[in-house]
């Protein structure tokens, strides 16, 4: 701006002097600062209007250049930083879950041991009441064994509804399939009217706790009989 002001001003001041000269030289001298003013202050003008300096446009660029890549370099920030934060969570989410399901497992499993000792005075249990009934006949005048065979009856009842409501549960594995999870084959045996590979015989019950196997069942298995 201040370049295109120079020409007029240097035109302008030419025809003042010319004046000026025609004028006299009293009336030069009292003309000739005011155009100096005039000029200088066109030029100030010219200068307070005219654009930036156009050296200050390349450091505006590089700022602009500079606040852009810091901007993608946080959003990279925030980005790791969000991915870390859901891995942390799902994490702590899965620590969570394995935490809760080893606390129930521990209260659902927690006397699995002692199911294990007690299913044996099961047994013993059942065995001694199979005796006392083979023994408590009606033909049989004792009444004494029939009221011991009653009493065991009653006992073993009893401990298996105990079974049931801590959830201990027999197996019935009879004219089932082999299943190597909760049954072991002691024997095998021939398969008269029962498919091969069926489970013909129970020598010791089996138990589950909660579903899970605690004792397996002693088995005999019907296979096919070789002339």
């Amino acid at each position: 701006m201040a370049a295109r002001c120079l020409p007029a001003a240097r035109r302008r001041l030419g025809a003042l002097l010319a004046l000026g000269a025609a004028r006299r030289g009293s009336l030069y001298f009292r003309v000739s600062p005011c155009v100096f003013s005039t000029a200088a202050q066109q030029r100030s003008t010219g200068d307070e209007c005219g654009p930036e300096d156009p050296h200050d446009e390349p450091k505006h660029r590089l700022s602009d250049c500079a606040l852009e890549h810091k901007a993608i370099r946080l959003e990279e920030q925030v980005r790791d930083l969000t991915e870390r934060y859901r891995k942390a969570l799902a994490d702590s989410e899965n620590v969570r879950r394995r935490t809760q399901k080893f606390v129930e497992d521990a209260k659902l499993f927690g006397i699995q041991s002692f199911c294990r000792d007690l299913v044996e005075v099961a047994d013993i249990l059942e065995k001694t009441a199979e005796s006392a009934a083979e023994e408590a006949e009606p033909s049989n005048p004792n009444t004494t064994l029939k009221k011991i065979y009653e009493g065991l009856s009653l006992i073993e009842a009893k401990l298996q509804s105990v079974f049931d409501k801590h959830g201990l549960q027999k197996m019935n594995p009879v004219g089932g399939k082999y299943d190597p999870y909760d049954h072991e084959i002691v024997c095998h045996v021939p398969a008269e009217g029962m498919q091969p590979g069926t489970i013909a015989l129970v020598t010791q019950d089996g138990y589950k706790l909660h579903g899970r196997t605690i004792r397996h069942a002693l088995v005999g298995v019907a296979v096919e009989s070789q002339e």
